[in-house]
């Protein structure tokens, strides 16, 4: 069905420029560690080349971006950071869970993640290393990916209204194969999550990592995040999977009292 001409003259393209360049962002957020050239953004948002560019000029003036001046690819700029900041006491999902990735770290001496739905996208946003000598640094904080990739990602697209899931997976599946993932594998992954009542799954890139994820709920019951914890496969058999499912439970339940006693949820 045709879209609708809006009442007021102007209203779609002012309302488009905004989405399109807060898609640009999202993209450049998920692929900032190596940064993104304008053919990458042109080719994952479907936008055209020269719409990009006069985009990121814009956005490259108002320091939202920048460019790097040898590889010419872009990255965030410093005023995210600082919107970042100025948000931070007002969302602290973080402070209310860095506690509890404490204790898991130093009971189970394996790492810890805490993860956030971002629309379409999840974020981690904190991280905790527990005392055992090998690491699994399957996350970086502020890492953004595709909703289902990760294991507390994967925890948090379980636990949406079947609607949802239909609707993310498919809005993501040209993005999924980036990360060794189809829509229908997904699919099968979100199942056997459902019943099991918590994430498990194999890193796809990395060979002998396994991890545990649970979903932690707003005041309202909606799943928003999660924690997760990763580990070497020797150190993850079923039973030790089991243990550290209830220990994230406790956790979680503890979380979720802050958030309905007065701590932040969204």
């Amino acid at each position: 069905m045709p879209r609708k001409t809006p009442a007021v003259p102007g209203a779609l393209s002012g309302t488009q420029s905004i989405e399109r360049a807060l898609l640009l962002l999202r993209e450049i957020a998920a692929h900032n560690r190596g940064g993104s050239r304008l053919l990458d953004l042109a080719t994952r948002t479907g936008l055209q080349r020269p719409t990009v560019h006069r985009m990121l000029k814009c956005l490259v003036a108002e320091n939202m971006v920048q460019q790097d001046p040898d590889s010419h690819r872009y990255f965030l700029g410093s005023m995210v950071f600082e919107l970042g900041l100025t948000a931070a006491p007002r969302y602290n999902l973080r402070e209310i869970c860095h506690p509890a990735l404490t204790r898991i770290a130093e009971a189970t001496g394996d790492t810890v993640f805490l993860t956030q739905r971002s629309g379409l996208d999840a974020v981690c946003i904190d991280r905790r290393e527990g005392a055992f000598p090998i690491k699994t640094f399957t996350l970086e904080i502020g890492m953004r990916r595709p909703l289902g990739i990760g294991t507390g990602s994967l925890a948090i697209l379980s636990a949406l209204s079947e609607e949802e899931i239909r609707h993310t997976i498919d809005a993501n599946a040209a993005r999924l194969p980036e990360y060794g993932l189809a829509a229908n594998s997904l699919t099968v992954q979100v199942r056997r999550a459902q019943k099991l009542g918590y994430a498990v799954r194999e890193a796809p890139t990395l060979a002998g990592v396994r991890s545990i994820g649970l979903v932690v709920r707003n005041q309202g019951g909606v799943a928003f995040a999660a924690l997760s914890v990763s580990a070497i496969s020797s150190r993850m058999n079923d039973k030790r999977i089991a243990e550290l499912a209830t220990m994230l439970k406790n956790e979680i339940r503890l979380i979720e009292k802050q958030l309905v006693s007065g701590g932040d949820s969204r």
